[in-house]
């Protein structure tokens, strides 16, 4: 039974939303939920403060309780309502498909023999979202349509949405013209004051970001600082610290590090998803922004974060290895990316498509200019000119000219050089990239230079990856435990070792040349204790000081990780019997990830304390390697030499030697 404090809290949360001050509707309702049982339009209500306040784990929550409530209640439409808020909500803020399936097809079942609710144009609009993650582009356009149609005669949030979707499918066909029609007509429900504050922030935020993915940065930059007018500093939900990270993109492009880099941070405070794939994103702009101004270690830093979290941060990591001289390191980072491009459903990166390819063909061309592999650089510059001829975005163009005019310069062709040099700069000029713009306008004046030398010609470099390999050694190498010792055997020099946790960990990363190791993996490997003498002890023992920042996971995100878990295998088997292989994939690798996110958090004792896990681990482990190289240092050189040249730590670590020589190891 509701008292009358608890009615005047629910009385008081309503008239806060009302007036725009979700913060404190969240306060007050989240104070009445706590002493009695909401109905289902203030659960309803309660998610919608919740979302607007930035409490997207509270959102979700509230309407799964709205939607069990209307079931109890006997009231379908109202149930199937609170599902599709669950689904929309997961969609636009994870991107995980396959719980969102499940969802979908609840809320289906729930509306048998009803045809037209605002629930149904939203459920179009996900089914549009969830067949262009997929590819599908006629697909994604039917499903657009429908919500469209729909939406027009009750949801009107939905249908502008729905002309979001449908130009983004319009455009990734080819039709970009067209495409950006709707873009305009879309945008048209922004001011037409028919939408309420949160459907006008999620537009916006989908305008932003289908733009920002299709390579529009000028367009993108235009929404972005509409949709900042529109807000007025008032925070909807993860809308601002979306407009955070887009605008830290415009920032940096502008040239403006120091701020773009306050701005990416301050995103990555905000945004703190229900799930954290999503999180990935502020981090990859981080990256992207640090690197730019030269801060390698920083830029590291914030890609292996993103990777962790389930993003995909090249070519991000690839251009720092090159900007840290690791050539070899950056062209197989680069080629990886390329030929195995890891599947990450989100509405902030375009579908696997040649579009998505375009940032690592630019990033590919770099690197392999520096590797000396004009062939390899040549292919992809062309590749990707051949895709900005199909969007004609201008900053894709501009990245195909600046391409092709870094290949034109290593190959000796400085007038050819000049002149894709001097288009990259006018197109960048018209972006408003400045960085880019001096990138350009360095290009040219080298061009120049080298136009006006009567040097002839250089000849190409010879290419890494043509050259043919040499043997260093006639013999294998030797890594082995034996007993309290290891045995060490490098180009003939054979040197013994007492027993140290950080040679466990290098005979791992030698025995799988290439491979890269997550910490937490290297770690659960099953080392024994190092037997060491009285006058060496390993530092990567000493624990004190790490401290303990807490649980990763509480017991709630561990619940409802584990429940979306179960979504995943329902999807999973659907997509089986459908014989849908696309869906199939995308499900598999979701339902990956968030065993990883589990296992992370979980430990043998059912928690796992941040400071404990990847982070300590890193430390621990790399502690551990550069103790024991330094070891192997002082009593073979030349062995050590090699180890620091080939060894690599992080979060992830792996082993890779010079590919121009071979390398074994007998571990």
């Amino acid at each position: 039974m509701t008292g009358v404090a608890e009615t005047e809290l629910v009385d008081q949360g309503r008239k806060a939303a009302s007036t725009g001050d979700w913060p404190r509707a969240f306060d007050l309702l989240a104070q009445a939920d706590q002493l009695t049982r909401l109905t289902v339009d203030d659960l309803g209500l309660l998610a919608e403060a919740a979302y607007a306040a930035g409490h997207l784990d509270v959102t979700i929550g509230a309407w799964e309780r709205a939607h069990a409530e209307a079931v109890r209640a006997g009231d379908p439409v109202a149930a199937a309502d609170a599902a599709t808020r669950v689904a929309l909500h997961l969609l636009m803020d994870t991107a995980l498909m396959a719980p969102i399936r499940g969802w979908v097809k609840r809320a289906e079942r729930l509306l048998e023999g009803y045809h037209t609710s605002p629930a149904h144009a939203w459920l179009a609009l996900i089914r549009s979202y969830d067949r262009l993650m997929l590819g599908d582009l006629d697909g994604a356009l039917g499903w657009a349509t429908r919500a469209i149609k729909v939406g027009s005669t009750c949801n009107p949030a939905a249908a502008a949405i729905g002309r979001v979707a449908e130009a983004h499918a319009v455009i990734l066909a080819g039709e970009v013209r067209k495409g950006l029609d709707l873009v305009d007509e879309a945008g048209v429900a922004t001011i037409s004051g028919e939408l309420d504050a949160t459907s006008t922030g999620m537009l916006y935020c989908e305008l932003v970001c289908m733009l920002q993915g299709l390579g529009q940065l000028d367009l993108a930059e235009e929404w972005t600082e509409a949709m900042e007018r529109w807000s007025h500093g008032s925070a909807i939900g993860s809308t601002h610290g979306r407009c955070r990270v887009h605008r830290a993109e415009i920032l940096r492009l502008r040239g403006a590090t120091a701020e773009a880099e306050q701005e990416a941070l301050a995103a990555c405070a905000e945004l703190r998803p229900y799930l954290r794939r999503e999180f990935g994103w502020p981090l990859t702009e981080l990256g992207r922004i640090r690197l730019q101004s030269g801060d390698l270690h920083g830029a590291e830093e914030a890609f292996l974060s993103a990777r962790e979290a389930g993003w995909d941060p090249e070519p991000g990591l690839a251009l720092v290895r090159l900007a840290q001289g690791d050539v070899a390191l950056a062209v197989a980072s680069i080629r990886d990316a390329l030929d195995h491009p890891r599947t990450v459903p989100s509405k902030e990166l375009p579908p696997n498509t040649h579009l998505r390819r375009a940032p690592l063909l630019a990033a590919r061309v770099k690197i392999d200019v520096a590797a000396g592999d004009l062939v390899s650089a040549r292919e992809a510059a062309d590749e990707l000119a051949a895709v900005a001829a199909s969007f004609q975005s201008r900053a894709l163009l501009a990245g195909a000219a600046m391409a092709d005019g870094q290949v034109r310069l290593a190959a000796g062709d400085p007038a050819g050089a000049r002149q894709a040099f001097e288009t990259a700069a006018q197109l960048w000029s018209l972006v408003g990239a400045r960085h880019e713009v001096a990138l350009a306008r360095t290009g040219l004046a080298q061009a120049q230079r080298e136009a006006r030398s009567d040097v002839p010609a250089r000849a190409a470099p010879p290419s890494p990856m043509n050259t043919p390999r040499v043997d260093a050694q006639p013999n294998p190498n030797v890594l082995r435990r034996e007993g309290d010792y290891w045995s060490l055997s490098f180009e003939g020099h054979t040197v013994a070792l007492r027993d140290l946790k950080g040679l466990h960990y290098l005979g791992r990363l030698l025995a799988h040349p290439g491979r890269e190791f997550h910490v937490l993996d290297l770690v659960a490997g099953g080392v024994a204790p190092p037997a060491n003498s009285p006058g060496a002890s390993d530092p990567e023992l000493t624990s004190s000081g790490w401290g303990d920042s807490g649980l990763l996971l509480d017991a709630q995100a561990k619940t409802a990780y584990r429940r979306r878990l179960v979504e995943m295998d329902e999807d999973i088997e659907d997509a089986r019997l459908l014989s849908d292989s696309g869906r199939l994939v995308q499900a598999e690798a979701e339902r990956d990830f968030l065993i990883r996110e589990l296992s992370r958090a979980v430990g043998l004792n059912g928690t796992r304390r941040a400071g404990s896990a990847s982070e300590r681990a890193r430390v621990s482990v790399t502690r551990a390697v550069r103790y024991a190289m330094s070891r192997i240092r002082q009593h073979d050189p030349a062995l050590g030499t090699h180890l620091d040249r080939a060894i690599r730590t992080g979060i992830y670590c792996v082993y890779l030697p010079d590919t121009r020589i071979t390398v074994t190891w007998i571990t």
